[in-house]
């Protein structure tokens, strides 16, 4: 399957350069890792072509969700199969993001990496955090989704797009999978491995109150409206044949 590389970035340029350079010795296919500079008023651009990727540019910050559309499309456009998203924080060692596309031989799943945070050395409250979506995604879909909110993952890039999520911010990625349960698309887990650097070299756009309570209103907000969608197709398949595959109308 042919792999791409989606980085969404913003205010990145003190990361993003080596990010990209050990991305592109895993993927030294031109124009494979692909950055989403996401209105950027930095250099991140500008490391980000320097050490390889090709750089696609939003001109104002349109948040996580709508870069990594942007990627997306710009994979199905370049017909590449899959993609896999890596933080443009330094997070997520390349070796991780190759491994992890690795380990599914599957190009119609979803791939989730999990960490093990409190291994990771990760501040208490990204755990709860994590911990508290998970619980709620786990809830709503029926489904057990481990670390829901890890933004390294494989897409596979037509099926994920077609989903049709909307969500702008770090919403996007709890909507693709509320939507993919729904979809009966095969969810793969893979533990990863992490970096968490000192905590005064950290630097993190996620907010942890108000970023997880909007994860939780895009979860219910997209529940209901799938658990509509599937109800109503049912009504409108029954409505229109019995078994034998006569035409009726149920009411």
């Amino acid at each position: 399957m042919r792999a791409s590389v989606i980085v969404p970035a913003y205010q990145a340029e003190t990361s993003i350069g080596a990010v990209v350079h050990g991305l592109v010795e895993h993927w030294p296919e031109p124009g494979a890792v692909i950055v989403v500079d996401d209105g950027s008023t930095d250099e991140t651009g500008a490391r980000a072509e320097e050490a390889g990727a090709l750089v696609l540019k939003h001109q104002v910050n349109l948040g996580k969700g709508t870069a990594l559309r942007t990627g997306l499309r710009h994979a199905e456009n370049n017909n590449y199969d899959v993609a896999i998203s890596v933080d443009a924080d330094g997070q997520h060692p390349p070796s991780e993001a190759w491994r992890l596309h690795q380990a599914c031989n599957d190009a119609n799943a979803i791939v989730i990496g999990v960490r093990d945070l409190a291994a990771a050395g990760a501040p208490e409250n990204s755990q709860w955090s994590n911990a508290f979506s998970d619980r709620v995604l786990s809830l709503f879909t029926g489904r057990q989704l481990d670390d829901t909110q890890c933004g390294l993952r494989r897409y596979p890039v037509k099926q994920t797009l077609a989903l049709n999520a909307r969500a702008k911010g770090y919403a996007y990625e709890a909507e693709v999978l509320i939507r993919a349960v729904a979809a009966n698309m095969r969810i793969e887990h893979h533990a990863v491995t992490v970096i968490y650097p000192p905590e005064e070299d950290r630097i993190s756009h996620f907010h942890n109150v108000r970023d997880p309570t909007r994860i939780v209103v895009c979860v219910v907000s997209t529940v209901v409206e799938e658990r509509c969608r599937a109800l109503f197709g049912k009504r409108q398949r029954n409505s229109t044949s019995t078994p034998n595959g006569t035409a009726h109308d149920t009411d």
